[in-house]
């Protein structure tokens, strides 16, 4: 190994082969990281009402939430209906003026309830949304990995062919 381009036609082969390996791993995990996602949401049976949706969301009426963009629309969706039920409050000022009530205001006790539930829910849709995002990041950086591993095993090839 004294020729420096046969030195050099090795490295990049080297370093194409483990980029491309990188990139395919990447791409089984974000693969198999949605079929998770998937897995999960479709156990929880979310589904979408047949009525009542807001215009955006009709195109769901009826279908489960099987994917990240659906349980992000079915979060939304719930945001909505919370926002309605405390006309507008967060869950944190509901729970302020049921203390300034002494705690014993029986109405703001089940509307605290409601907006907990509802902003739990929520975010357990929305985690499964970042998620979804995720897994679309990986498989796609896997496959730009995939594809620069083989351009590197290329020249590399070509580099220590003498072409």
């Amino acid at each position: 190994m004294n020729d420096p381009r046969r030195l050099a036609a090795t490295l990049v082969g080297a370093v194409g082969v483990t980029t491309l390996t990188a990139g395919a791993v990447m791409t089984a995990r974000g693969l198999r990281g949605r079929d998770e996602i998937r897995d999960e949401l479709s156990r929880q049976r979310i589904t979408f009402p047949e009525k009542g949706l807001p215009p955006e969301l009709t195109a769901y009426a009826g279908h489960p939430v099987e994917n990240g963009v659906q349980a992000r629309a079915f979060a939304d969706m719930i945001g909505g209906n919370v926002r309605h039920a405390t006309r507008g409050r967060t869950y944190s000022e509901v729970t302020a003026e049921l203390h300034a009530a002494g705690g014993q205001d029986d109405s703001l006790a089940a509307l605290r309830q409601t907006a907990f539930m509802g902003e739990t829910l929520r975010a357990s849709l929305m985690t499964a949304y970042q998620a979804w995002q995720i897994t679309s990041l990986t498989v796609g950086l896997g496959a730009v990995l995939m594809g620069a591993g083989a351009a590197f095993v290329t020249v590399g090839a070509v580099m220590s062919s003498g072409g």
